[in-house]
């Protein structure tokens, strides 16, 4: 039971168990909303004991999908401009990292995030380049596959 409620929309039509229902779980019911189309299915007789209960019965155009992020997608944006990183942002939110890629995919947001870190030093090995090591000594010396070295070297 909710008490706090005062105002319903409902999507289906209205039958007497229908309106039973609906005047169990909200004691303090004074207004029954729906479609225009819906409306005018309802009976009359069921419309005149609503009335005689002070429930009105009106039709309202609640048409479209609800925003189903606003907040969240706010908090989200605003998080990232202060160069929070994704998981920062959803360890703080309680959301899936997913999620927050897609919130600002969805609002088309050009925030990057600075995720990707050199897993080797990219510097150490160009300067050992530079005192004379081959590369083969070089990925023994810090221990780095080979392929990564040449990689390293030839990316400049």
């Amino acid at each position: 039971m909710d008490e706090d409620v005062t105002s319903v929309h409902i999507t289906k039509g209205l039958t007497s168990s229908t309106i039973l229902d609906l005047i169990e779980e909200y004691p303090n019911l004074e207004e029954i909303t729906c479609c225009p189309s819906i409306f005018n299915r309802i009976s009359k007789n069921y419309i005149d004991a609503l009335d005689q209960l002070d429930i009105t019965v009106s039709k309202k155009y609640n048409w479209g999908a609800k925003p189903k992020y606003s907040s969240l997608e706010k908090d989200v944006l605003d998080l990232a401009k202060k160069g929070k990183k994704a998981k920062e942002i959803a360890g703080l939110l309680n959301i899936s990292q997913n999620k927050v890629y897609y919130l600002l995919r969805k609002n088309k947001q050009g925030i990057k995030f600075s995720n990707y870190s050199k897993k080797h030093d990219y510097e150490e090995v160009k300067s050992l380049k530079e005192e004379g090591l081959k590369p083969k000594d070089i990925a023994s010396k810090l221990d780095i596959p080979l392929r990564t070295v040449y990689y390293i070297l030839n990316n400049k």
